[in-house]
């Protein structure tokens, strides 16, 4: 239900830095709605102008096989999907909640803890993932101060700093996050001018063969993973403070070109790196630096660090809301502070792994799964009840208007697993799981189309089951008080 009070409140001033955000998925007053558009264009693009997708380039190239004209196309097609941010951007101000607060209206608060689940176990996944990849450029730099073996005790301080630190902006929350990232933005442009002079200086063009279309389904899939369907679980916890009058269309595009953006420049420098990178060169964070001058080593390294933990940053706070949806009880920096712990402990075992780079890339491909039918299930639940949200509803676990059957709504859980199945089917995570389609068709590394079919088939399944009845859902719901 709309508050009446919102009518009356003039829109917020950002609070402090400095100051604690003591809310999580609670409804966000109108008075607190300080955000704008461009906030969001900042704070994306603070996060993604990252050497994490960097890494994603050079994986088209070097682990794929792709030429640069083949890894040029795949990812400017595979960041269209960005547009798909953008659309999951776009509940938060009309429902005053977080993504997995909305996503309660398409499930049902208890049916909802699935896809909760799975986005917590995503989000805690990316934060292990930035973690490692911190300590192995901290050990780097130890390396180039004249540390030819990094003892164990120091791995682990370098790993218990990198957590503390990490911790900060989370706690801190919404408004520290948007801020601090926007200020990053520019040096991070700076960084990447820099290192796009070097390898224009390096790049020589070739008229390479390329990989088979199978292989560029597989590089395409994982550029959509780790770019715009795999931002969408996040879009609604930053957009939520910003009014439900904001146009929609300016949403959408300052989500989608914050993040597209930097997202296609890195990893298309990613690509004409990957070129001309020693063959024996690891295509991690670290390996990069053969790739550059020796004097540039260490500033790389330092902004890599800077870099991680501000992709780290986002990923932190909205796990913490997620476990906030699957617990409501636990008080938001409580779900931080657990995380925190989580996160600590699997990067452990994740740096001292042999297996960590493989590990990744498997994470990267298997979270397409409940990624793809979740998103499509959203998005169409959000276009057929027009965007109303009954906020109160929404934050309402044990009755209301969502709860339907004890809490579940079946429609949508059918659609989630039917699309995850189907998904499965094309799915080439090579060589832990190759689906039955993947391995028959494309070449000899086969081929993934997973993220369509889980849209499709998840899309479908919702509407065909759902349709009507959230349409007359949305047409009885208020439209929200701007």
């Amino acid at each position: 239900m709309t508050r009446a009070t919102d009518a009356v409140q003039p829109a917020g001033s950002a609070p402090s830095i400095t100051a604690v955000e003591h809310r999580g998925i609670e409804y966000i007053p109108r008075s607190e709605r300080w955000g704008k558009p461009a906030n969001l264009f900042w704070m994306w693009a603070g996060a993604v102008w990252n050497v994490e997708f960097l890494v994603y380039g050079v994986l088209g190239v070097v682990i794929f096989g792709l030429s640069f004209t083949q890894a040029v196309v795949i990812i400017v097609l595979g960041n269209l999907t960005y547009v798909l941010t953008g659309l999951a951007s776009l509940q938060g101000p009309r429902a005053g909640t977080t993504c997995f607060g909305v996503s309660r209206a398409a499930f049902g608060p208890n049916g909802n803890r699935v896809p909760s689940f799975f986005n917590w176990i995503t989000q805690v996944g990316f934060e292990i993932e930035g973690i490692a990849l911190i300590v192995f450029a901290g050990i780097a730099l130890a390396n180039e101060g004249g540390m030819k073996t990094v003892p164990t005790w120091l791995k682990v301080v370098f790993l218990v700093v990198a957590v503390a630190i990490q911790a900060v902006l989370p706690l801190l929350g919404h408004a520290a996050v948007l801020k601090v990232l926007r200020i990053l933005a520019l040096p991070f442009v700076v960084l990447f001018a820099i290192m796009a002079t070097f390898v224009a200086h390096r790049y020589h063009s070739t008229a390479a063969a390329g990989a088979s279309w199978g292989a560029m389904t597989i590089f395409l899939a994982l550029v959509i993973s780790a770019g715009g369907l795999g931002w969408t679980e996040n879009g609604n916890d930053y957009s939520r403070y910003l009014p439900p009058s904001t146009s929609k269309k300016s949403i959408v595009l300052a989500v989608a070109l914050g993040t597209g953006i930097p997202s296609v420049l890195l990893e298309v420098l990613g690509a004409a790196l990957g070129s001309e990178l020693p063959k024996s060169a690891e295509t991690t964070v670290t390996g990069l630096t053969s790739g550059f001058p020796g004097w540039f080593v260490v500033p790389y390294l330092i902004f890599a660090i800077v870099q991680l933990f501000a992709i780290n940053t986002l990923d932190l706070y909205s796990s913490g809301v997620t476990l906030q949806s699957l617990v409501p009880r636990l008080h938001r920096i409580a779900c931080v502070a657990i995380d925190t712990v989580i996160c600590f402990g699997v990067a452990a075992y994740a740096i001292f792994s042999s297996r960590f780079y493989s590990l990744l890339s498997d994470f990267l491909l298997f979270i397409i799964l409940w990624l793809g039918p979740w998103c499509a299930i959203y998005l169409i639940d959000s276009w057929l009840r027009k965007n109303r949200y009954d906020s109160e509803s929404l934050l309402n676990v044990s009755g209301g208007r969502y709860y339907r059957n004890g809490g579940f709504h079946w429609p949508a859980l059918i659609a989630q697993f039917l699309g995850m199945g189907a998904a499965a089917l094309w799915l080439n995570a090579y060589s832990p799981y190759v689906g039955y389609f993947a391995g028959r068709y494309g070449g000899p590394l086969g081929s993934d189309f997973s993220v369509f079919i889980g849209l499709f088939v998840g899309g479908a399944v919702y509407w065909a089951l759902a349709g009507r009845s959230v349409r007359r859902d949305g047409a009885a719901t208020p439209e929200p008080v701007s």
